[in-house]
């Protein structure tokens, strides 16, 4: 991918945290439409690259490096620039929605709100859409649901309401952070295939955040392996999970088979067609556990 192909451009990323280097030198890239994952386990720099690329990052953080959408640098834009980009251009989902909403606003009132914001809807208008969005993202009853508060809702539709807000606008670009990890596994199934189906209608890419590897081998198609704020490994997913060429990653993909889901064994010198069966999507791991 040149730089002229690519919709987001991360060139040496460095943000610095109490005079630590907490991302160090990240570089990645994503065409518009494309699926592209960070994995790593906690602590290795893959929230602060999406906080960084945001403009969000907590107050005495230091960044350097590029970040760069559509060709415009975003690194030392002003808050007002920033403000104006987000839920237009990016858009982020959040890894626990009940802290993502606001309690005391109705949840069709926050899908509205970028619609508001950045699209210039009327109050009616955007109402209107707030109930197509949230049937959209498959909420029961959406002209009632909308009235209701966040804590009037299951997890997963708090979760869904946040795909809703997030994709209000169609923003080139969507960053989801750990989005499934606070829900139960048979519904964590349902919000992927969910956010997959409803970016790719929309044409947004997604850079998808998580240390789970069966949902990144069903979400991404392309992935960075982050560990220490540096990264270790790129390629396709396929061929990363398949024959992982750095330590780290194979340790996280052994780790993997002995805590969360069964995984081919990986031969870094197989040929493609010698490398097992395909590795199994969240859904399957639903079923299995459920014992369906």
């Amino acid at each position: 991918m040149t730089a002229g192909e690519a919709l987001l451009e991360v060139t040496d990323l460095r943000v610095r945290l109490g005079g630590v280097d907490v991302v160090d030198g990240v570089s990645f890239a994503l065409a518009a439409g494309e699926r592209v994952g960070l994995i790593g386990e906690s602590g290795s720099g893959k929230s602060l690259t999406a906080l960084a690329v945001l403009g969000l990052l907590p107050p005495g953080a230091r960044v350097t490096g590029s970040v760069r959408l559509h060709g415009a640098e975003l690194i030392g834009g002003s808050d007002r620039e920033l403000s104006r980009l987000r839920g237009r251009e990016l858009a982020m989902i959040f890894q626990e929605p009940s802290t993502a909403l606001n309690p005391l606003m109705r949840v069709g009132r926050q899908i509205a709100e970028p619609l508001r914001l950045h699209r210039g809807y009327s109050r009616q208008a955007a109402a209107r859409a707030a109930v197509e969005l949230a049937a959209a993202v498959g909420l029961p009853d959406p002209q009632r649901l909308v009235r209701s508060y966040p804590h009037e809702l299951s997890g997963g539709q708090r979760q869904r309401v946040c795909i809703a807000a997030a994709l209000a606008c169609r923003p080139a670009l969507l960053i989801a952070d750990e989005p499934t990890t606070a829900l139960d596994v048979t519904v964590q199934a349902e919000i992927l295939a969910l956010l997959g189906r409803l970016v790719a209608e929309a044409g947004t890419a997604l850079l998808f955040i998580t240390h789970d590897l069966a949902v990144v081998a069903a979400v991404t198609r392309r992935l960075a392996v982050l560990r220490h704020g540096r990264v270790v490994e790129t390629g396709t997913t396929d061929d990363v999970l398949r024959a992982p060429a750095d330590p780290y990653t194979r340790e996280l993909l052994a780790a993997a088979r002995l805590t969360q889901w069964d995984l081919p064994t990986v031969d870094a010198a197989a040929a493609p067609s010698e490398r097992g069966p395909d590795v199994p999507s969240p859904a399957s791991r639903a079923a299995s556990r459920t014992g369906r």
